[in-house]
């Protein structure tokens, strides 16, 4: 492997640990802002302290979480420029786009409702204050969304055209790139997702102090509350999921080929989904499986009888299409346009297996839980141990979504390998990749130990100025 490959590894290596480090952080400030703003919204119309004191709590969690997220995504913007310079001159008049509104009205938008819900607590009417952080998570929402509508592009480039006598994309069509399909259904995918893993750390969050008996009103309400809020987004993830596999595979029909290991084309009752498979080392053959017949094809198409193409029709395409004489972005060098099987295939199961556990979990604790009865301890260590899981399937997810559309970094307008900065050498690119990870590293205990301590320090509290007046509450509101 000559040097320009072993770049482009550790550049793609690099990006990699960035960016799902930093996803860490953002599904639970997307899905807590809002949990935290139907908790205070609560307080605020029943007056019940036990509302206040959950607020303050998951408040506190939230914002170390946010805090923490912003110091990891301004990585984010450098990579670009440091690791993948050829992308960033093709596309960046596209890519930039959405990115430069993600910064300049949604991220300040939501920092200035943070900032009034921060110090507004004895300044502002309860009402106000409410409105305040659902302004964040409202905020977060439009953050979350530019971001996908950038990252959408290089699934589904759309709303430009190549200016060859500057040999890089232009944008000419904002709206068109701002409702990309891609996004469209990317969007309550991701919302959902990040709402499953908040309503599950609010599960475990209450389930250690259950465990103590610490705070037994409030933790109830918590548990039941963070329950509830993950068994639905998992519908909603479910729902969501299946609109943007068929929108995947009329975009990208490779990365669904990829997802179900489909060498062959496939249609009506062979357009079955594998639960589990064995196959040749090589991935090209099957040995053994345990398949659902038709599902492949209403998860592609939305109906039982649809065709699904296969990984070797795909590839004589795009030969056909992306490597003539004068495709010099287009066309890998070693030819292949499928990713890497294995990855994809198991990715997908355990994005879906995963999310699926966590929903599991709660919905036998809601019903464990329906009366006031003494539990076992393991019971409470399997509502804690399920917090990461939720996580956990939205990290694969992502490996599954990015990983899947390679080898492309834009997909049928520029390879990843053509994307890479040409001038950096891999010396570089490891050096970095080993201080970002060490970064990373010691920021991961910070953080752990700071949403910990806050957790396990529990609900604050109320002094005099904190404590609601009933009878004024009554009267106001």
């Amino acid at each position: 492997m000559n040097e320009t490959l072993d770049a482009l590894l550790l550049a793609r290596w690099q990006f990699g640990l960035t960016t799902l480090y930093h996803f860490i952080f953002v599904p639970l400030t997307v899905g807590m802002a809002l949990l935290v703003a139907i908790l205070q919204t609560a307080w605020v119309r029943t007056g019940k302290a036990k509302y206040l004191r959950l607020t303050k709590l998951f408040g506190k969690m939230f914002l170390i979480n946010f805090a923490m997220g912003v110091v990891t995504g301004i990585v984010q913007e450098f990579q670009f420029g440091m690791n993948w310079s050829n992308y960033s001159r093709f596309v960046g008049d596209i890519f930039g786009a959405p990115l430069a509104m993600e910064g300049l009205i949604a991220f300040f938008f939501e920092a200035t409702f943070i900032g009034l819900w921060i110090f507004g607590w004895d300044k502002l009417p309860k009402r106000i204050h409410a409105a305040t952080i659902w302004c964040v998570w409202i905020g977060t929402v439009f953050s979350a969304y530019f971001i996908l509508a950038a990252n959408a592009f290089m699934q589904n480039p759309v709303g430009y055209e190549i200016n060859e006598e500057r040999g890089r994309a232009e944008l000419t069509d904002i709206a068109a790139v701002l409702t990309n399909p891609v996004a469209v259904t990317q969007f309550p995918h991701t919302i959902f997702a990040a709402t499953m893993f908040a309503g599950v750390v609010v599960v475990a969050v209450a389930a250690w102090h259950l465990q103590r008996n610490q705070y037994v009103d409030e933790m109830r309400t918590a548990l039941r509350f963070g329950a509830w809020t993950n068994i639905i987004s998992f519908m909603g993830v479910g729902l969501s999921g299946h609109t943007l596999g068929e929108v995947m595979t009329q975009t990208q029909p490779m990365k669904m080929a990829a997802a179900e290991a489909l060498y062959d084309t496939a249609s009506g009752p062979d357009a079955s989904f594998s639960l589990f498979s064995l196959g040749t080392p090589d991935g090209a053959h099957e040995i053994f499986s345990i398949r659902i017949p038709y599902l492949l094809s209403f998860l592609s198409n939305g109906t039982f009888n649809g065709t699904v193409e296969g990984i070797r029709d795909l590839q004589t395409e795009y030969e056909a299409l992306y490597c003539g004489a004068d495709s010099l972005l287009t066309c890998p060098s070693d030819g292949q346009f499928a990713p890497i099987i294995w990855v994809t295939y198991w990715a997908f199961r355990w994005m879906i297996g995963l999310g699926a556990l966590a929903a599991l979990v709660s919905a036998v604790g809601l019903w464990i839980t329906r009366k006031h009865v003494d539990l076992p301890k393991w019971v409470w260590k399997v509502a804690i141990w399920t917090a990461p899981i939720p996580m956990l399937a939205s990290l694969i997810g992502w490996i599954f979504t990015e990983m899947g559309r390679q080898p492309w970094i834009v997909f049928g307008v520029m390879t990843t390998e053509q994307g890479v900065s040409p001038g950096v050498p891999a010396w570089a690119v490891l050096v970095s990749l080993i201080v970002f990870t060490l970064v990373y590293g010691a920021l991961a205990v910070v953080e752990f130990k700071l949403i910990a301590k806050a957790a396990q320090d529990g609900p604050p509290d109320l002094g005099d100025e904190d404590a609601p007046d009933q009878q004024q509450l009554a009267t106001v509101y």
